[in-house]
């Protein structure tokens, strides 16, 4: 990838919405997959009580919508003003009630486990049906639209392009024997790095460009006492939680 075109990628604007400020990619084309779009506002007319507590809006009580969910409230309902990272806004927005609960859930993904992502792990990579993996360190690029994999060869994968992926893991639960489990998403439960479970590897599949059906790539914790197997499972876990935002941009 050349320096222009990766600058071309990564270039943003400020623009003012409705909602407030938000620095956005230049290039719609290049935003986040796990990005959300800004809602529709419930029309002030179509709103004359708070769509929470039903409480009527008047020359004191006054309308406020969520920044989030576009819905309507009253001051109590939509009083906090929390970080909303998915839809590019620069400041605190005013959210209600259950969309800040999701907001802080998500600002843990944006604080922690996208910096491990961007930071990278080394993994044991299986394309397609080779018998023999290769030693290569994968990535998320700066501008989160793509895994980068860096060995003696280099490959790109394209985050949106991704349909499906499989977490492996390891270990058993208290009073349990040893298992082996796949978790799969969209539905699955997240992996933990704590107790007597761990992630091991994962799986994906994608649509390469120009290439007919599904391609398979696996990655494979690989056992190294210098630490970089521990590195290598906090990744799988950080990209668990990346691959359902990716979902859940999807439905929106």
């Amino acid at each position: 990838m050349s320096s222009e075109v990766a600058a071309r990628r990564d270039a943003k604007k400020l623009v003012r919405s409705p909602s407030g400020l938000r620095m956005v990619p230049e290039h719609r084309a290049f935003g986040s997959p796990f990005g959300l779009e800004e809602p529709q506002w419930v029309p002030d007319k179509e709103c004359p009580r708070c769509m929470q507590c039903d409480t009527k809006f008047d020359f004191l009580t006054r309308k406020h919508h969520c920044r989030r969910c576009g819905k309507c409230f009253c001051d109590k309902c939509c009083s906090q003003k929390v970080a909303l990272r998915r839809m590019c806004f620069v400041d605190p927005v005013r959210q209600c009630a259950e969309c800040a609960l999701v907001s802080h859930r998500e600002a843990e993904f944006y604080d922690k486990q996208l910096k491990l992502l961007l930071s990278g792990a080394t993994f044991l990579v299986t394309f397609g049906n080779s018998e023999k993996p290769d030693t290569m360190v994968c990535r998320l690029s700066s501008n989160q639209r793509y895994l980068l994999l860096d060995g003696d060869n280099r490959h790109e994968v394209e985050v949106t392009r991704i349909a499906a992926v499989q977490m492996l893991t390891e270990g058993f639960p208290p009073g349990e024997k040893d298992m082996h489990t796949y978790t799969s998403l969209p539905g699955s439960q997240p992996v933990s790095e704590g107790g007597n479970v761990r992630a091991t590897g994962m799986t994906l599949q994608y649509t390469a460009p120009g290439a007919e059906g599904m391609t398979q790539l696996k990655l494979t914790a690989g056992e190294d006492a210098n630490g970089s197997r521990r590195q290598a499972t906090a990744w799988l876990v950080a990209m668990h939680k990346a691959a359902k935002l990716l979902y859940e941009s999807r439905d929106q």
